[in-house]
């Protein structure tokens, strides 16, 4: 193994090494070994483009561009042309991505989960600090300044985590390091020959102080980063909230739930809060509405099931808006109204995740709050919670009637194919437990009001709150043969089994109106903390539904069977109540550009991602195509240059006295360029005869090439040393002949080698310096002309 291979792996160890210091921030670790292979490849392609060899510049670039490919290829495949060609859908997909990552980042207790977006921010910096030090300490032969890129990404990981382990992520990192250091050391030591340590020190610089000088810059620039690592840390702030705190305990206790609201934690945190001893007030508001039965106070929606947790799905965040677009689905045919809350939480509610009454319109708060559009819910961001805030609320009293919702049509396949997925691990017994219990219903909405009053009236189910049933997939099942629970087996049993008939369903948390004050506040403690679910209907929107016997309250759209009820008894607010139509913005009014992206405006479900009809302008596909073309096309440029040169030299020119000499010279160039791409190089000192009995001797050539080299020599030494050179006919078929000799003569990696990779391109790169140069030396002789002209003028 070469001195640089051997330092390209030392490179890539060094930083696979470092990554570990970031093992402890997210979970699982899979995502070392996805890293490792790509910087495998990465440090691959830097190797390979050193052998050709290419120039610095273009070696770095060959590996950005590879390692963007990668990244394409395992991140944004959906979006690229081919699958691994980025073009403008790709590249907004890495940046809708990366913000996702980045608030998961400020939203996630350690460690977060391997979401998409964390997934791509931990790979991607690792394969960005793997080139820059390949660049570094390989490329640019200056192992010392290495240590930067991997102090920064040390520094990030002891920065963000900690705790007894942390020792063994710095040796890590410092023995990586160190272990490059070396490495560079003994490379440059080697080219020197043997270095004899007891010889007298000569005056002057000498071999071996050339060697050591780097080793010395970067054991002081190492000095520098274990300081920095071990210090730095010590000095940052201390931050709450997200990534920064382990603390958090769900519901109502805690910094929140972590952003995704998964079955185990859920279970766990409203099972507490509905077994605490004391029911502690948590927050306290007064409304305009006249009854507030209906008011629930929802915190989030869980929406994806996937047989082990339910969790709400990674979506980014937005700037909170000054007023929310219309609720996805709801026609103007609805009767709905608008009621105004105000809430305050106590000091002792620290969460996330803020409730409102749903569907939230406008919210009036202060502090750092991110919107998220899909599920209409505000995020608190940068270690932003709950505690001790005010704020006020408008959202929407929707009242639909038992008639529109039974008259519903179906809803859009994207919204169907996202919110009726159900789990291969899901029992058989909860499908056909849904159909038996929705036999003879003639629709959606009959089917959920069967399934509402099974489990709330009709199925013999008790509400425990101190019941053990398991979780998963299999905890549904246990639920319908014990028949016992609480909100949180209720609101997942109903939800899954109406996603089996093909009803958009999820969970939502949050909690329940509270108790009514003598003062016109309303309080809300822990043991209101509640799960719900929520059916889609096309026209309405989702739709809340209370399976759970003995708490809150079943909406009055859902306390008739009887399709064609005339107006739902729902609670009326106490101002502006109206059957008229909305006055409400529309769509295209409300809905920005960025909430359009987002899917998150009414009538397009958060499950249509792909291009719409208008999304494709011919500017967008003659860029995709240029794309694909230059990615394409890049690595060819080599073989297409040399075949060009090829057709130059060889051409139908060189036939009369006057361009004889610049013929035979192409032609003779051509031979030693053929013999350089199958690795004899070049060598300027010797004469044309030298140079054939070298070509002939190293290429193994049949005799008849042989000959036909030496026939070439002859021609180039008259064309320089004869007084009238003439022409020579058949030199082009004679450079042909050697060129099959090599090919047959040459392995098959040689021949590709030559073909796809022939080293003789690297005149491409001596002459853009040759011209560079020239450009140089007649600007600085114009600007030196420029300067001294007045001075020659004087008198």
């Amino acid at each position: 193994m070469s001195g640089r291979a051997r330092l390209a792996l030392y490179a890539a160890a060094a930083t696979l090494m470092t990554s570990c210091a970031l093992l402890p921030l997210v979970s699982p670790a899979t995502w070392i070994f996805q890293a490792a292979f790509l910087l495998a490849v990465q440090t691959g392609v830097g190797a390979l483009a050193r052998r050709v060899p290419l120039a610095r510049p273009l070696t770095v670039a060959a590996q950005a561009l590879v390692t963007l490919v990668l990244l394409t290829l395992v991140f944004a495949r959906h979006q690229a042309l081919a699958g691994v060609v980025p073009g403008p859908e790709a590249f907004q997909h890495f940046a809708e991505l990366f913000r996702a990552g980045a608030d998961d980042v400020g939203r996630y207790s350690i460690p977060a989960p391997l979401s998409d977006g964390i997934r791509l921010m931990v790979v991607g910096g690792v394969l960005v600090i793997g080139l820059a030090v390949d660049a570094f300490s390989v490329t640019y032969r200056s192992a010392a300044p290495a240590g930067l890129p991997l102090l920064a990404l040390y520094a990030v990981a002891a920065g963000l985590s900690g705790g007894g382990a942390a020792w063994l992520w710095f040796l890590l990192a410092a023995a990586g390091y160190l272990m490059l250091l070396l490495a560079e050391g003994r490379d440059r030591l080697s080219q020197w020959g043997r270095v004899f340590g007891g010889a007298a020190r000569a005056p002057g610089p000498s071999p071996a102080s050339g060697a050591v000088a780097p080793v010395r810059t970067g054991r002081r620039i190492g000095a520098v980063a274990l300081g920095v690592a071990l210090f730095v840390p010590l000095a940052l702030p201390s931050l709450d909230g997200g990534l920064l705190d382990s603390t958090g305990r769900g519901i109502g206790n805690g910094p929140g739930v972590g952003g995704g609201f998964s079955s185990v934690n859920t279970l766990v945190a409203l099972q507490d809060s509905l077994n605490a001893d004391e029911d502690r007030t948590v927050m306290t508001y007064r409304t305009n509405a006249a009854d507030t039965q209906s008011l629930y106070l929802r915190i989030g929606s869980m929406d994806d099931f996937d047989g082990t947790r339910w969790k709400s799905t990674e979506r980014p965040t937005v700037a909170v808006p000054a007023t929310f677009p219309a609720p996805v689905g709801l026609s103007g045919e609805v009767k709905r109204a608008t009621v105004r809350t105000r809430i305050e939480a106590t000091d002792g509610y620290a969460q996330n995740w803020l409730p409102m009454p749903y569907p939230a319109s406008e919210v009036d708060i202060s502090g750092n709050w991110r919107y998220e559009p899909v599920g209409r819910t505000l995020i608190g961001d940068h270690g932003q919670n709950t505690s001790g805030v005010r704020y006020e609320v408008s959202s929407l009293m929707v009242e639909p009637t038992a008639q529109q919702l039974a008259g519903a049509p179906e809803p859009p396949p994207a919204m169907k194919r996202e919110y009726t997925k159900v789990p291969r691990s899901l029992p058989a017994v909860v499908a056909r437990t849904a159909r038996e219990v929705t036999e003879g219903s003639a629709n959606h909405y009959e089917q959920a009001v069967k399934l509402q009053d099974y489990f709330a009236v009709s199925g013999d189910f008790r509400y425990d709150t101190d019941v053990h049933v398991g979780t998963g997939s299999a905890a549904i099942a246990s639920f319908l043969k014990k028949k016992e629970g609480f909100c949180v087996h209720f609101s997942f049993a109903m939800a899954s089994m109406a996603r089996t008939l093909g009803i958009p369903a999820r969970v939502a948390v949050g909690f329940t109106p509270g108790t009514p004050q003598a003062d016109g506040w309303t309080t809300v403690g822990l043991r209101d903390a509640h799960a719900w679910p929520e059916l889609y209907f096309e026209g309405v929107g989702w739709t809340r539904f209370e399976p759970t016997p003995s708490r809150g309250s079943a909406p009055s759209y859902t306390q008739t069977n009887t399709p064609g009820t005339a107006e739902s008894a729902a609670p009326k607010p106490t101002f502006s109540a109206s059957a008229e139509p909305s006055a409400e913005p529309s769509a295209s009014e409300s809905c920005s550009a960025q909430l359009r992206k987002l899917a998150a405006c009414p009538g397009q479900s958060s499950a249509v991602i792909g291009p719409q009809d208008d999304d494709w302008p011919w500017s967008r596909i003659l860029g995709l195509t240029l794309a694909g073309l230059l990615v394409l096309g890049v690595p060819l440029l080599p073989m297409l240059w040399r075949m060009r040169v090829r057709a130059v030299r060889l051409g139908g020119h060189g036939r009369t006295e006057a361009d004889v000499a610049a013929y035979t010279l192409g032609v003779w160039s051509e031979v030693t360029d053929t013999a350089w791409d199958h690795g004899i190089a070049p060598e300027g000192s010797q004469t044309p005869r030298k140079a054939a009995e070298r070509i002939a001797g190293l290429g193994s050539l049949d005799p008849e090439a042989e000959a036909a080299v030496h026939r070439l020599a002859t021609a180039v030494e008259q064309v320089l040393y004869a007084p009238r050179p003439r022409p020579v006919a058949g030199l082009a078929d004679e450079a042909r002949r050697v060129e099959r000799s090599f090919r047959a003569s040459a392995s098959r990696p040689a021949r590709l080698r030559a073909l796809l990779l022939p080293r003789s391109a690297v005149r491409v790169m001596w002459r853009v310096s040759a011209v560079r140069t020239t450009l140089g030396t007649r600007l600085s002789a114009r600007r030196r002309a420029l300067f001294h002209r007045p001075s020659n003028q004087n008198g």
